[in-house]
């Protein structure tokens, strides 16, 4: 297994820069023995009752912020995680070096956030006011970096789930599988008889992170806040149970169950904590039965993932159908339903 098998040419036309006007009218590729297209709104149809769709329900907050120095030199700075209500720990990008006790001004001299600790990745930072209060005047939806525009209204209702929990309002990039649903195709499931589960895994800037270390496994994944309810729990244990199938609405949902799975002996227990489990070809799934998700970046954990639960041969092969029928890619792109490798006969 190498770095250099997780490669793909993409034409940057299939760059989804913008959400399509209907949420559920995206391509689904359904990756089963054989590849076939559909609509994600044909969904139901692909769907059993009993079947439970575990949805991750953490929301998108607004932590891109531009500054400057006293300089006049420009700043980025994007939270990765709130600390408590002035203290964060951030990542910058900047055309000039920062040193601790800098000031980055977002308003002419009257607020600013303080660099308290400076780090090789993430640093500690202060706000001169609250963050929630800094969130409201001066936060931008941190779209991903292939994105190449800024922000705007529609991304603030877009790049959000249509079930996001506002008090659950941490991650850094939306988990992007479920930006297919719209309420209408949530009423059709439930309707059919399959089942909603929500767990929470709050998406940090790691998701991002292209993997660089020669042997793959050697790579690290940042941690992650997962928080798994009872109900949620009792749900997807009770599915197992009585042979439904469980479907992950994305890699944080799969990676969210699977990484309190691995440390339960297979079993789903409530929790609340952190994880960094990386799953690459080799992993053994312990709960997971079909997976839907976007396409991923090359080089990525989450394209290792996806490889992981469907085998690099097929994943690859899907991948050069999506490209030759025009799919979009990415974020705000279209998706696809994966069946593993083992229930292929």
């Amino acid at each position: 297994m190498k770095l250099q098998d997780y490669n793909f040419q993409l034409p940057e036309e299939l760059i989804a820069s913008f959400p399509l006007k209907e949420r559920s009218k995206s391509k689904l590729l359904v990756l089963e023995k054989l590849i076939s297209d559909r609509y994600f709104i044909d969904l139901p149809e692909l769907l059993e009752p009993n079947d439970v769709l575990v949805i991750n329900d953490t929301a998108v907050f607004k932590a891109r912020f531009l500054g400057k120095k006293a300089s006049g030199s420009r700043v980025e700075v994007l939270i990765e995680r709130v600390i408590n209500e002035s203290l964060v720990i951030a990542q910058t990008k900047s055309n000039s070096k920062l040193k601790e006790g800098d000031k980055i001004f977002l308003s002419k001299h009257l607020h600013f956030l303080t660099l308290t600790k400076k780090r090789q990745r993430f640093s500690e930072f202060k706000f001169s006011l609250s963050v929630e209060e800094a969130i409201k005047l001066y936060g931008k939806v941190p779209l991903p970096p292939y994105i190449k525009r800024e922000a705007s209204e529609l991304d603030l209702q877009r790049y959000q789930t249509i079930y996001a929990d506002f008090q659950k309002c941490h991650s850094v990039a939306a988990p992007t599988a479920g930006l297919h649903f719209d309420q209408a195709l949530l009423d059709s499931l439930t309707k059919k008889g399959v089942k909603i589960a929500k767990v929470t895994l709050h998406v940090g800037m790691g998701t991002f992170k292209p993997i660089r270390e020669p042997k793959i496994k050697d790579h690290h994944m940042h941690k992650e806040q997962i928080e798994i309810s009872k109900v949620a729990a009792d749900v997807i244990n009770e599915t197992k149970t009585t042979k439904g199938r469980i479907i992950c609405v994305g890699t944080t949902s799969l990676r969210c169950i699977e990484s309190v799975c691995k440390e339960n002996n297979g079993k789903l227990k409530p929790f609340k904590g952190e994880t960094n489990l990386f799953i690459y070809p080799g992993y053994k799934f312990k709960i997971t039965d079909i997976l839907i998700t976007n396409f991923h970046l090359p080089f990525s954990s989450l394209l290792l993932l996806v490889s992981a639960f469907a085998g690099h041969d097929r994943i690859m092969l899907a991948y050069q159908h999506a490209v030759k029928e025009g799919y979009r890619f990415y974020s705000y792109g279209d998706s696809m339903i994966i069946y593993p490798e083992r229930t292929i006969l």
